[in-house]
């Protein structure tokens, strides 16, 4: 029986998530487009990384682009994967914390050189810095749905790792579907376990698009009474492990989503495919999005009728 909440909220990932995935652009076009994106409605947005600008060198003006935005009523969140990012995020007056690992034990080794487990313990400085400074922190779990290396993952792993984020303070988890393989049957399957044992609210669901099964993944989530999406404006990044295809799911698109199910999310749609075309002109390239470009050529359309 399907369960769809009153109300859900988005978290705009395009600003991290995305932008670290795409050619770099300037500072202001990012403060730019984060300031779009709150007056389009956007409440909880991911700033920027405090990672290493070696290898992620899109994220490397993250305390820049921060530093300038004046936007009190906005949550502001920053990827902070060590102490050393939790200082530099916490410096810019970040009030939100992010932490990754995965539910794949060959990706966690590939990506960040250790286990599962040892990733997680490596957050404790983070998490006892965040709890001292009165900081909360959301945790990411990659390929839960599928992995480049394993290929299928058990959502037993999921479940496993989802809970010991959790345990550690963290007060929500996000499902990252990294490589987008996610079918609606699997993505039941997956929450249907996680809700035997965890609360819908402290569960959020992060789907790429690889496959274009993102916007099927998030209605079977939403039917479950899952309540919290990650979604990146005009459909920005990439998947790394998928030359070519597309990344994150659109906001747009999910905000279209929502407005057929008759589900409040306090998006202004206009001003949000404005914001997504304004960040993808500075990036030479066209939104991703469908909702973005239909719209987009329907207002043209009727400007030049």
């Amino acid at each position: 029986m399907s369960a769809f909440p009153d109300s859900v909220r988005i978290v705009e990932v395009g600003a991290r998530d995305g932008l670290q995935n795409e050619s770099l652009v300037n500072t202001q076009d990012k403060i730019s487009l984060i300031n779009a994106l709150a007056q389009a409605g956007l409440r909880d947005i991911e700033a920027g990384a405090f990672v290493s600008p070696k290898w992620v060198p899109q994220m490397a003006d993250s305390a820049d682009v921060i530093n300038a935005l004046n936007l009190p009523n906005i949550n502001l969140s920053a990827l902070t994967p060590n102490l050393k990012g939790a200082h530099a995020a916490h410096d810019a007056g970040i009030k939100e914390f992010a932490i990754f690992t995965a539910a794949s034990e060959s990706f966690c080794k590939k990506n960040i050189n250790c286990s599962v487990d040892e990733s997680i313990s490596r957050f404790s400085e983070v998490m006892n810095f965040a709890k001292e400074h009165n900081i909360r922190v959301r945790g990411y779990v990659s390929c839960v749905l599928g992995c480049p290396y394993e290929g299928d993952i058990d959502a037993k792993a999921v479940l496993d790792v989802t809970q010991k984020l959790l345990d550690l303070g963290c007060y929500e988890v996000s499902l990252g579907d990294t490589i987008g393989v996610g079918t609606a049957k699997k993505v039941t399957q997956l929450i249907e376990l996680l809700l035997m044992h965890i609360d819908s609210n402290r569960l959020a669901v992060h789907f790429h698009d690889t496959y274009g099964q993102a916007l099927t993944n998030i209605y079977a989530a939403l039917s479950l009474g899952i309540s919290t999406v990650d979604a990146a404006v005009a459909g920005l990044g990439g998947c790394p492990y998928a030359k070519g295809a597309s990344g994150n799911v659109a906001t747009e698109d999910v905000v279209y989503l929502l407005d057929g199910l008759g589900i409040n999310h306090g998006i202004d749609l206009q001003r949000l495919v404005d914001a997504g075309w304004a960040i993808t002109d500075a990036l030479n390239k066209t939104p991703v999005s469908k909702v973005s470009v239909a719209l987009h050529k329907k207002n043209n359309d009727t400007l030049t009728c």
